[in-house]
């Protein structure tokens, strides 16, 4: 018996790699269309709303996360947390995309300017 890879088995593959190749492709070009702002909410309350298009650093928490907006993207840079997962988390501009920071309760969230007919979840 061979230990080789046969006919099926490289068909497989190829249909696996094809479709997570559409998936990310349709989360590109569909999923990010119209993200152009990003929430910021600390213990579920909203402490403000940011424009992606404008480079700028926020304070969050008094301080204790900063999040760094440049060229169009949105990154935790810094966090007094311990773990630092949201530091090492990477930079999001798509919509829906977050990053959280569970011990300092901070999200912050990529959201379109544009009001849609379906939900978070239909989206």
């Amino acid at each position: 018996m061979k230990n080789g890879l046969k006919k099926k088995d490289w068909m497989l593959i190829g249909i696996i790699v094809c479709v997570a190749v559409l998936v990310t492709l349709v989360h590109v070009f569909i999923g990010g269309k119209g993200a152009s702002k990003v929430t910021v909410k600390v213990d579920g309350v909203i402490q403000g709303t940011y424009s992606l298009s404008e480079d700028q650093e926020i304070e969050i928490n008094g301080g204790t996360n900063i999040l760094q907006i440049k060229n169009g993207r949105a990154k935790m840079i810094e966090a007094d947390c311990p773990d630092q997962l949201c530091v090492h988390q990477k930079a999001v501009s798509m919509n829906h995309e977050s990053i959280i920071c569970l011990p300092n309760k901070a999200v912050v969230t990529v959201e379109s300017s544009e009001s849609s007919e379906y939900d978070a979840v239909a989206n």
